[in-house]
């Protein structure tokens, strides 16, 4: 997800979608941990998601 979009997203949006990315991640990481992905820079990509999803609601709660 591009820092585009997110800046686009509501609050109330973007914690839903911190969410469902947090819990892809989780999946991901454990499907990893079973047998290895068939894409393991997947796991690189929405982990860097999870952050910046973070990050624009860290920077809307300090304004």
């Amino acid at each position: 997800m591009k820092q585009s979009e997110i800046k686009q997203l509501s609050t109330a949006e973007l914690q839903e979608k911190l969410s469902e990315t947090k819990k892809s991640y989780a999946d991901l990481k454990m499907a990893h941990a079973v047998s290895p992905l068939e894409n393991p820079i997947q796991l690189r990509t929405v982990r860097r998601a999870v952050a910046r999803l973070a990050t624009e609601l860290t920077k809307r709660d300090e304004q």
